[in-house]
């Protein structure tokens, strides 16, 4: 499943609409200095196993990482995601 993933830097989060109406995916961080924390991954229960949570994390590490920021991944779906990817673990702070 391929989805836009829209960054809304205001409300401190990556968004994707999973329909026209919603219902939504997001992915929430918090920033202090150069320390990007990634703090709740959710995805609607229905659209659960389909790549959803992989795509925000990815547009949200890629920002961190073109923001030169460090990253503590405090969700755990994201702790687990860069585990698994370790092209992503050199943003670890």
């Amino acid at each position: 499943m391929s989805l836009v993933v829209e960054h809304r830097p205001q409300e401190s989060r990556f968004v994707v609409a999973l329909s026209a109406q919603g219902p939504f995916a997001q992915l929430d961080y918090e920033v202090a200095g150069a320390v990007c924390t990634f703090t709740h991954t959710i995805v609607p229960p229905e659209f659960r196993g389909q790549g959803v949570a992989a795509q925000l994390v990815e547009a949200g590490l890629a920002w961190a990482r073109a923001q030169q920021l460090r990253v503590v991944p405090a969700c755990s779906y994201v702790h687990t995601y860069i585990q698994r990817h370790r092209e992503w673990q050199d943003l670890l702070s």
